[in-house]
């Protein structure tokens, strides 16, 4: 009898093994080589303001994404220091497949490179890419200049008298009011409104003389009866189809390459391969939703996928043009 019992003891204990084995199996299923799916909601970190270009364009792709996801993604907000509030705390999130967040390039790896930055090359792994926009560069709709060139002329008779709002010190539509002037010749004043929303607010509100944002982020401040801005001048080497009146920087003698601004989502450092892969996947056939592309194109914004991969690559792109180019802006 007493063996019996022993043997039973034995199965169950076995038993318990085996089976706090699978449960484990289930938990660290992210960690394992096997194919990986959400559970429960998912967090997406977004370093912005709600009402930002990045948050609305967070809100469209994630809302669409619930279809291949699985789990409701839900954004959080982390707004402050341009960006470095919400992408500090995403990249030291529990890598586990539950927190992802969206970065601005090349806002991100400026903050990246900046001296005592809690950032760094590691601190983040690509997921994919979802929106690349070029920049612009505008004034209100009833300012007294009608080409960039007036503009221009204006501020360097007037050096450092006129202002321009930005989404931040340093941040990409900083660099491109930089870019700007530094190859116009002129100066200027940078006002730091900390968010693109805000900062284009402070333009419309007439608290300053011109700004640099993004095509999409005006898109709806520049068209219609009621439009209350108006585009000068476009950082691209090609005209903008839809702003086929707007000359480039290229053609008044200024800036002559493409610049603009990559939204892209990313993950905390030591997130597992078989997660990446499955964001990557489900965002990837999210973005190729033809309801969703015309949702993009109604919100003045174009998809651009790149998979993990280009991104990567993408984002290292950036880190150069920040070193070697950025760097001297300021």
């Amino acid at each position: 009898m007493k063996k019996k019992l022993l043997l039973a003891a034995a199965a169950i204990l076995s038993a318990g093994i085996l089976l706090g084995g699978c449960g484990g199996g289930s938990k660290s299923a992210a960690k394992s080589g096997a194919a990986w799916k959400p559970e429960k909601d998912v967090k997406v970190i977004v370093a912005y303001k709600a009402g930002s270009g990045t948050d609305t364009g967070a809100r469209l792709l994630t809302n669409s994404a619930k279809k291949y996801v699985g789990q409701t993604l839900v954004i959080e907000n982390k707004p402050g220091a341009d960006g470095k509030i919400g992408w500090t705390e995403l990249a030291k999130s529990k890598p586990d497949g539950y927190t992802i967040g969206f970065i601005n390039l090349p806002t991100y790896t400026t903050l990246e490179l900046q001296k005592g930055s809690n950032l760094d090359d590691k601190s983040i792994v690509p997921i994919c890419n979802h929106v690349t926009e070029t920049g612009v560069v505008v004034v209100k709709k009833d300012a007294k200049w009608n080409t960039l060139k007036e503009l221009v002329e204006d501020a360097k008779a007037h050096p450092g008298q006129l202002k321009a709002s930005t989404n931040g010190s340093q941040a990409s539509n900083h660099t491109a009011a930089q870019l700007l002037a530094k190859s116009a010749g002129f100066e200027y004043n940078a006002v730091s409104y900390g968010g693109t929303a805000d900062q284009l607010l402070a333009l419309r509100q007439g608290e300053v003389d011109f700004s640099c944002a993004k095509a999409g982020d005006v898109a709806k401040l520049i068209n219609g009866d009621n439009a209350e801005l108006k585009v000068l001048g476009v950082f691209d080497t090609k005209r903008d189809p839809s702003l086929k009146d707007v000359p480039t920087l290229g053609e008044l003698g200024y800036y002559d390459k493409w610049y603009g601004s990559a939204r892209a989502l990313v993950a905390p450092k030591g997130t597992p391969e078989n997660v990446i892969k499955f964001y990557d996947e489900a965002f990837r056939k999210t973005m190729e939703d033809p309801e969703v592309k015309a949702a993009h194109e109604k919100a003045g914004m174009s998809i651009d996928y790149k998979n993990a991969a280009d991104l990567g690559k993408l984002i290292e792109s950036q880190r150069d043009f920040c070193k070697n180019i950025v760097s001297k802006l300021y």
